[in-house]
């Protein structure tokens, strides 16, 4: 018998959904960082075993949105639900309640297994573990209850061995030595997204797009051409820095990571554009991959 279909993550911002799918899967596909709103494509990453696949799907943390980035972005999330074999809505300690009442009355009414994982407990007593335990047990009746810390690997295992045990069987949706849906040159863009994420302050991550546009892989080397997208033309100066050192480190960092990613030398080149209010675009969003309405 073999098992497959589609686990789809949803919560917050920040809880640490990237983090667990990335545990699960051994491989860092979704980027990580301290800052709200890192994720902001549903990712796709596959596990596959002899007789299961399964096909877990990072999603932006929950907000409501301000401008059109964010409502394309809520849509990846709200697309999580049609698709799921199993649905896991992960909570952090010390949180109390999810920022959209419709996404959290659609968990609470879901007709499909949810897994509600409260995560982060390596930063916790004992007897808050217990208070969030018995409030989140509380909030989501239907959900099988699991406590995790995905950075240090906690119940992670059991909650995989859970999820194959729910999944229906099925034959495999992908190839089996496939690792994500997503292009490499998506993640080329997100390695060098995550570095200005981590270096830059204030309003400069979010008003940040990456386009790769040249990837060219030889047998010992890959030679990418990247270019960052700003909002201003101040933005611009900030990212590329006194003497282009910011630059400079993001795409050292970056060539380090992407290098690990794909096994081989790479040679990165980083430029930097203004493209005005790009968030707010419609045509922008959907060159980009977002606005898909």
């Amino acid at each position: 018998m073999h098992k497959a279909g589609f686990v789809n993550i949803i919560g917050n911002p920040n809880v640490g959904k990237s983090t667990l799918m990335n545990a699960f899967i051994g491989e860092k596909l979704s980027i990580i960082t301290s800052k709200a709103q890192t994720t902001r494509h549903r990712i796709l990453g596959i596990v596959n075993g002899e007789d299961f696949q399964v096909i877990l799907s990072d999603t932006p943390g929950i907000i409501k949105p301000a401008y059109e980035l964010q409502e394309s972005m809520m849509d990846f999330v709200k697309s999580a639900f049609d698709d799921a074999d199993v649905l896991i809505y992960m909570v952090e300690i010390g949180e109390k309640e999810l920022k959209d009442e419709a996404f959290f009355n659609k968990i609470t009414n879901s007709k499909i297994p949810v897994l509600l994982l409260l995560n982060k407990i390596d930063s916790s007593n004992q007897e808050q573990l217990e208070a969030q335990s018995e409030l989140w047990q509380s909030k989501v009746p239907n959900a099988e209850f699991f406590p995790i810390s995905a950075t240090e690997g906690f119940n992670v295992q059991n909650v995989f061995d859970r999820i194959i045990e729910l999944l229906p069987e099925s034959p495999a949706f992908y190839p089996k030595d496939q690792l994500t849906d997503k292009p490499e040159r998506f993640f080329v863009n997100e390695a060098i997204r995550e570095k200005i994420l981590i270096h830059y302050k204030k309003e400069i991550p979010y008003a940040v797009e990456v386009d790769t546009e040249e990837f060219f892989e030889a047998d010992d080397i890959i030679r990418m051409r990247s270019v960052i997208m700003v909002e201003r033309e101040t933005q611009k100066g900030i990212i590329i820095g006194h003497k282009g050192s910011a630059l400079k480190r993001v795409g050292v960092e970056a060539r380090k990571d992407l290098e690990k990613f794909f096994g081989k030398q790479v040679h990165l080149e980083l430029y930097v554009k203004v493209n005005k209010n790009w968030r707010s675009n419609q045509n922008q969003l959907k060159r980009f991959g977002y606005n898909q309405r």
